[in-house]
């Protein structure tokens, strides 16, 4: 399993999603010469969500960023600056078939403590 977990900022919450460089390796491979790749994450609720994962065309850091898909996923969820959000890649060993899901969570203060409930 692997994948990754993020607090919200005002970027992520209105135009994309930074994610780690390292996730880059959980996702499926870059076609030659691309920039970018599709992938589709499963949600709490079972709803399936496409996203597009693209990365700078020059430079030596790649800065990959979740665009396509990723704007829609955060209005209907609501989410704001301070939630968070959750990707993680599976592997089936029986079947060896790779899948995504895709988790976000409210933050919620109670006497200054910040929790996360799953929305």
């Amino acid at each position: 399993m692997e994948g990754f977990s993020k607090i919200l900022r005002k970027t992520d919450t209105k135009k994309r999603l930074s994610v780690p460089i390292r996730f880059l390796k959980s996702l499926p491979p870059f076609k030659l010469g691309s920039h970018a790749v599709e992938f589709e994450a499963t949600d709490e609720k079972g709803e399936t969500w496409a996203f597009q994962c693209s990365t700078r065309k020059r430079g030596p850091y790649r800065k990959p960023v979740l665009t396509r898909g990723w704007v829609a996923f955060v209005k209907s969820k609501k989410l704001q600056i301070g939630d968070k959000v959750r990707f993680v890649k599976y592997k089936n060993r029986a079947t060896a078939t790779i899948s995504y899901k895709v988790r976000a969570e409210k933050e919620i203060k109670i006497f200054g403590a910040i929790f996360y409930a799953p929305i």
